[in-house]
């Protein structure tokens, strides 16, 4: 892709440098934003710069959060008792969307995946199994991806969990095997959660 100015073409390379967007589509962009005044160009990227400094992670759940708590976490109304695991913020943000969970979350920040080079120490565990062992806690449900991944890191955390004096339950299977969480539909993701099953009776014939 011949670019006539250098300026243009770094914009293009960190736009493409985003998910999903190719060089094409970041030259489009760009090429939208260049006709824009300078007072929006200055909104734009000030947004970014505010996000990356001001926007935290929620010291509870992992969630994101402009304080040192998130809203789920400081709502006295939410359930404290009951924690749904999920791998990460977008699968929170598609859990809220059913309005059929009112407990609080614990974020893991990823899931075991040995090609990727992600074991059990590079992610949130031993905050869930303190708040298992230390806090008043009826149950625990693994919202994770149906994938292989998934089912391990939801195998591992049992056996981490299971001596607990708490229920540990996990989605319905009405989430297709295979599939990530965050692109179930609101209907299907809701009825899993109101329809979770124990865990054990997930692996046991």
């Amino acid at each position: 892709m011949n670019i006539p100015s250098k300026h243009i073409e770094e914009a293009v390379e960190q736009l493409a440098s985003l998910p999903s967007i190719g060089k094409r589509s970041a030259l489009r962009l760009v090429l939208h934003l260049l006709k824009r005044s300078p007072e929006e160009i200055e909104r734009f990227a000030q947004a970014f710069i505010t996000m990356k400094s001001e926007v935290k992670q929620c010291t509870s759940c992992g969630n994101i959060s402009d304080k040192e708590l998130c809203a789920i976490c400081l709502n006295p109304n939410r359930d404290t008792s009951l924690i749904c695991v999920v791998e990460d913020i977008r699968d929170i943000m598609a859990i809220e969307a059913t309005s059929s969970y009112k407990g609080i979350y614990h974020v893991l920040g990823g899931i075991i995946s040995p090609m990727d080079g992600i074991g059990p120490s590079d992610l949130n565990i031993d905050t869930l199994i303190d708040k298992a062992e230390n806090q008043e806690i009826t149950e625990i449900i693994f919202a994770l991806s149906a994938t292989m991944e998934g089912d391990t890191t939801n195998f591992y955390l049992y056996k981490k969990l299971k001596d607990f004096d708490c229920n540990i339950s996990t989605l319905s299977r009405g989430v297709a095997v295979g599939s990530e969480l965050q692109y179930a539909d609101e209907l299907t993701l809701g009825r899993s959660i109101m329809q979770r099953l124990p865990f054990e009776s997930t692996f046991q014939k």
